[in-house]
């Protein structure tokens, strides 16, 4: 399912007998070898009574394997000739009625109630529907997703790893992810220029008790340059406004007294020494340092 289909043109013409374009630009490469469709289905563990998401079904070939085994398909979907050919792949069938195809942009779209999800999305839109994902209520029991095998591989990637990174420290907060298999171009049409994984998330259900928005604003500054100690990186004047102002806030909130005399680059540099984070760097922090380290400055809050 593209993130926009208005003003992209389709790339190549390859597909079923009636010929459909492709809109390789915009992420459409249809799953077409029945093994891995298969395997993908069986890592999911689908039950009977299951509703599952499914976004960019495409032409259908994981969406009616799935409606064989589940309740109810939830297929998500941009572009009206593919709802088409979806449609009329399940007309006429028992399974029909186990369909919804819900037309439109998955992004600006709220989720609709599931239990799992299982796509092969769109590369494009990887970060900002993992995020969406998992900040979904109610919680849903897992997703198995296939990613281009780079994103797959920073997700699940470890400190140290030179691809660790913010999208891996972020997901692994939330979620445990696990690398399941991989899944070469010629699996599918038309054949995509990268390498695919399909990746499973299991949300954590409760949540560890952050705030993710400001989780997240202060492991973007941490991770703008990796390789740099944490007190470098957090000794800008940009960087020191924005927690100024962050702290003021949350003092206001708390009903908490500011010195007259407070200087927000001192509070940071305390911190860091107490804590004895001052050298340390982002690529080598695990979810627990970063806890530690930013509890004083009010990323996380106990509730």
């Amino acid at each position: 399912m593209p993130k926009a289909w208005a003003g992209k043109r389709p790339e190549r013409r390859e597909g079923r007998a009636g010929g459909i374009l492709f809109n390789t630009g915009a992420g459409q490469h249809i799953l077409k070898n029945p093994l891995v469709v298969n395997s993908i289905i069986d890592k999911a563990a689908l039950r009977r009574t299951d509703v599952v998401l499914e976004v960019g079904p495409g032409t259908g070939n994981l969406t009616v394997k799935m409606l064989e085994k589940v309740k109810k398909v939830i297929a998500c979907e941009i572009d009206p000739r593919l709802v088409g050919e979806l449609q009329k792949r399940v007309q006429g069938t028992c399974l029909a009625n186990k369909l919804e195809i819900k037309v439109g942009d998955i992004l600006k779209t709220d989720l609709p109630f599931f239990d799992a999800c299982v796509a092969n999305l769109p590369y494009q839109i990887s970060s900002p529907f993992v995020f969406k994902l998992l900040l979904h209520r109610p919680f849903f029991r897992c997703a198995i997703l296939m990613f281009q095998r780079e994103f797959a591989l920073r997700l699940v990637a470890k400190p140290g790893s030179k691809l660790y990174c913010r999208l891996s420290i972020n997901t692994q907060l939330l979620a445990r992810v696990d690398h399941l298999m991989k899944v070469g171009k010629n699996n599918f049409r038309p054949p995509p220029k990268v390498e695919s994984s399909v990746v499973r998330i299991e949300p954590k259900n409760p949540p560890p008790p952050i705030n993710f928005q400001e989780w997240d604003g202060l492991v973007r500054i941490a991770f703008v340059r990796k390789n740099k100690t944490l007190s470098a990186a957090f000794k800008s004047s940009a960087v020191e406004q924005l927690l100024d102002h962050n702290y003021r806030i949350h003092c206001s909130l708390h009903n908490t007294e500011i010195p007259e005399n407070f200087k927000i680059a001192e509070k940071i540099q305390t911190v860091l020494k107490d804590t004895g984070y001052s050298e340390k760097r982002a690529r080598s922090m695990d979810i627990d340092d970063f806890i530690r380290e930013f509890s004083p400055i009010f990323a996380v809050k106990k509730q």
